[in-house]
C-alpha cells in the first residue's frame, strides 16, 4: 500500500449507498461519503477531478451496463465499485448471476485505474440484516477473491460495530445517517494509505432505550413511509431510480469545499 499517496481523480461506482443517500444538504441534494472523500483528496492534489455515477436503486447487472464502461474510460487514478446489495436484498436472487457480473466488472475496472477500490458494506443490525445475512457474507467473500486476483482493495465497512449501529442508520433503515457517510469516507481516505485524521471505527455511546410508544410511532412512520412504496416497486417492477441521472457524471475539477469548480450548480433530486 502506498503510504501518503497522491491522488489526482476519483470515479465513484454503484447505487444509492455511493450516490449519498441519506446524507441530505439543505439545498435537498444528496452528499454522502464519496462527495466527502473527494472534497478531501481534492485539498491534496491541485486540479483534483472527481465523478459519481452512482444512481440509487441499481441492480448490479444495471451498474456493469451503465456505469462501468463510462468509469473505465474516464481513466482515474482512484475507482470506487460498490453493487451488488440490491441484489442479493431482493426475495429471489440469482447470487451465481451477481458474482459473475461483479467479476466482469472488476475485470474491466481494474486495469483502468491506479487503484480499484471495493468494499465489504455495512449491515444494520436487526432481523432483516439476519434473514439476508448468509447471502451477504457470500457476496463478500467472492468480493475478497476478485480483489485478490486483480489487486484492488478492499475496505471492510461490514466488520466494523459501529456500522451496523441502528443510530448510524436513517429512518428509512436502509441508508447511512451524515455520520455513517463521513465514517465510511474515513475509511477509504485510510484504505488509500493515507494518514488518519479520526477514529471510524469508534463504538457510539451506549444507547437509551425508547419507549414502548416511541418505538411503535417509528415502526408505523416506516412501514408507511419507506416499507410499503419499497413492496409497491418490488411488485411492479419499478426502481427508486428509474428516470434519473448520475449526479455528476462527467470527470470535473473538484474544490475542497464540495463543488465543482466550473461553477456548475448540485442536480436536484429529480
Amino acid at each position: 500500500m502506498e503510504t501518503n499517496a497522491s491522488y489526482t481523480s476519483l470515479v465513484a461506482v454503484g447505487d444509492s449507498f455511493t450516490e449519498g443517500m441519506s446524507d441530505l444538504l439543505p439545498d435537498g441534494t444528496y452528499r454522502g461519503w464519496a462527495d466527502l472523500l473527494a472534497a478531501r483528496l481534492a485539498t491534496r492534489s491541485p486540479g483534483f477531478r472527481y465523478a459519481n455515477l452512482a444512481v440509487r436503486g441499481k441492480l448490479i447487472g444495471q451498474i456493469v451496463e451503465e456505469q462501468v464502461g463510462l468509469a473505465a474510460a474516464m481513466r482515474a487514478d482512484v475507482v470506487t465499485m460498490v453493487g451488488g446489495l440490491n441484489d442479493a436484498l431482493r426475495p429471489r436472487c440469482d447470487l451465481g448471476r451477481v458474482r459473475d457480473r461483479l467479476e466482469e466488472a472488476v475485470e474491466r475496472l481494474a486495469p483502468s485505474c491506479r487503484r480499484l477500490v471495493l468494499m465489504r458494506s455495512p449491515g444494520r443490525q436487526g432481523p432483516v440484516m439476519e434473514r439476508f445475512r448468509p447471502r451477504m457474507e457470500a457476496l463478500f467473500e467472492h468480493i475478497d477473491g476478485l480483489a485478490a486476483r486483480h489487486g484492488a482493495l478492499v475496505v471492510d465497512l461490514y466488520g466494523a460495530e459501529a456500522l451496523g449501529d441502528r443510530r448510524m442508520w436513517d429512518v428509512d433503515r436502509l441508508h447511512l445517517t451524515a455520520d455513517g457517510h463521513r465514517r465510511v469516507a474515513e475509511a477509504v481516505w485510510q484504505g488509500l494509505g493515507l494518514a488518519a485524521e479520526d477514529d471510524w471505527r469508534s463504538p457510539l455511546p451506549p444507547p437509551v432505550p425508547p419507549g414502548w410508544t416511541a418505538r411503535r410511532t417509528a415502526d408505523v412512520r416506516f412501514a408507511r413511509q419507506h416499507l410499503v412504496p419499497w413492496i409497491g416497486r418490488r411488485l411492479t417492477g419499478r426502481s427508486s431510480g428509474d428516470g434519473l441521472r448520475p449526479k455528476r457524471p462527467e470527470l470535473l475539477e473538484w474544490d475542497a469545499d464540495g463543488s465543482p469548480r466550473d461553477g456548475s450548480s448540485r442536480p436536484g433530486l429529480s
